[in-house]
């Protein structure tokens, strides 16, 4: 007889090295259910740096991307941020380099440059303020007097900012590779199977796709829409681990995703084995040096005085 070797538990390891680190554990939407489960706090990227900073913990656990726990290590430069796998990127932020954007600010020098929050800290550091796909409509609206505005990195998020805004925006060729997994014929066939449901896609989507929606929305304008709404039955058109926290949110409510092949092989790549490890040797750590922590603050300061 085989016998089938099920996973230990380890929330409660996981646990008792949070309380000896002095530690907070931060989770993005998009992680692993178990990864999900032995969180402090789930969210967007810039919300969870910012819930970071105002905690006591000495030492930021960050499961998510690269450029996340460079975030958090922007706004708590006196914490330990470490991230579980270190090896976890964004394949959107690497596609502008600090040196392509300083290229390209002068070819348009009179630019107020506009960075979403998934770009690494050095191109942080070369922005005039940033932004989040929450935000990014009431920054760039904000923004009236601006001659010309650069928007980086993501074309389809600036594509939507400009139908939103009526501003025409300098962008860069820059997109996520998840997003654009999702296509219409997907949002078609699940509207075959769901008709009654309402569509609810990201804005780094396709515009074919966010043509197609209800709603487009952050992950985090998704928590908040899907809780206050009637409608039973929603189409997800985002990373499909998002599913899983908004039908623990809401559990008399049905989610389909749009796509089952909507899935960041990034953002699984963190486990509870990988945080239990992290926490047990401090290692992989993620730190901004002071120079470009510096810079790069002002953009995030910039935005929160401007929403």
């Amino acid at each position: 007889m085989t016998h089938v070797r099920f996973k230990d538990d380890l929330g409660p390891r996981i646990k008792e090295l949070k309380k000896k680190r002095n530690a907070v554990i931060l989770a993005h939407n998009y992680q692993l259910p178990e990864v999900q489960d032995v969180a402090d706090y789930r969210g967007d990227s810039l919300e969870l740096s910012r819930i970071a900073a105002k905690t006591e913990a000495g030492v930021i656990v960050f499961c998510g991307v690269h450029f996340m726990a460079e975030t958090a290590s922007i706004l708590s430069p006196h914490k330990k941020v470490i991230m579980p796998d270190a090896g976890a990127g964004c394949p959107m932020a690497t596609m502008l380099t600090a040196e392509q954007l300083r290229d390209l600010k002068q070819k348009h020098p009179q630019a107020v440059v506009v960075g979403y929050v998934n770009t690494s800290a050095e191109v942080k550091a070369e922005l005039d303020v940033c932004c989040t796909s929450t935000n990014a409509v009431a920054v760039v609206n904000a923004l009236q007097n601006a001659p010309e505005i650069i928007f980086v990195p993501d074309k389809y998020l600036a594509d939507y900012v400009s139908r939103q805004t009526g501003r025409a925006l300098i962008t860069w060729n820059g997109f996520c590779s998840t997003h654009i997994k999702i296509l219409p014929e997907d949002i078609l066939r699940e509207k075959k199977f769901h008709p009654r449901a309402k569509v609810l896609v990201h804005p780094e989507c396709l515009p074919e796709v966010v043509a197609m929606a209800d709603a487009a929305l952050s992950t985090s304008q998704m928590g908040k829409y899907v809780k206050q709404t009637d409608v039973r039955e929603m189409i997800i058109g985002t990373e499909t681990g998002i599913i899983y926290r908004l039908k623990q949110d809401n559990p008399d409510k049905e989610f389909y995703p749009a796509s089952e092949r909507a899935v960041c092989p990034n953002m699984k790549r963190t486990t509870q084995e990988k945080i239990v490890q992290a926490l047990e040797t401090m290692q992989q750590e993620v730190r901004v040096s002071d120079e470009i922590r510096r810079r790069a603050i002002r953009a995030i300061e910039k935005m929160v005085q401007i929403v």
